[in-house]
């Protein structure tokens, strides 16, 4: 048995989680809703403030699932009463990053500036101080699209491993290289 799948998933207070006829998990709380398509052979029992997710049998189609879905509707409880929250740094000189609205401008040491348009489900927030470099706040309830945002901006420069320039996650190890070393 799957020991994530197996695991119940507890209802905190203020959400509340409904299970549609055509197996489509919805999830309300204090900072948004979320809707996910589940399984047709895969159930969801409520009982109590809890949540099980129950597979029918021991195939490997439904053992895989029986892990995922549970995953993802534990995200959905978490993300819409604390929601998640992702920071990229920029390194290197003369990076910059503004957001007004929904649009993302990055200066990533291109001959352009490159425009990122940003889904409304999502807050954007840029930092600059003074000594230390530019940092993108992406707050959301929904993982899967942070995720994928936040992956998407760090493609745009990946960090190379001489000397690090480029997007990277706030605290994000990167396997660095050395240099040339020096001739006679």
């Amino acid at each position: 048995m799957s020991r994530i799948g197996k695991k119940p998933i507890e209802i905190t207070a203020g959400v509340t989680i409904s299970v549609g006829s055509d197996n489509v998990v919805t999830v309300k709380g204090p900072k948004g809703q979320l809707t996910e398509s589940i399984d047709r052979d895969i159930k969801i029992e409520i009982v109590d403030n809890i949540v099980n997710v129950v597979r029918p049998t021991d195939q490997i189609r439904h053992r895989a699932m029986h892990g995922l879905y549970r995953s993802l509707i534990s995200n959905m409880v978490k993300g819409v009463t604390e929601g998640f929250k992702k920071e990229l740094e920029l390194v290197g000189v003369g990076y910059k990053a503004v957001s007004t609205g929904n649009i993302l401008d990055l200066a990533l040491g291109y001959s352009h500036n490159i425009l990122f348009e940003i889904p409304k489900e999502i807050n954007i927030t840029t930092a600059q101080e003074k000594g230390k470099n530019p940092v993108i706040s992406l707050e959301s309830v929904d993982k899967q699209l942070i995720g994928q945002v936040c992956a998407k901006i760090r493609s745009l420069r990946k960090p190379e491993p001489y000397k690090g320039k480029g997007v990277k996650f706030v605290g994000e190890v990167l396997r660095r290289k050395a240099g040339k070393s020096a001739g006679k």
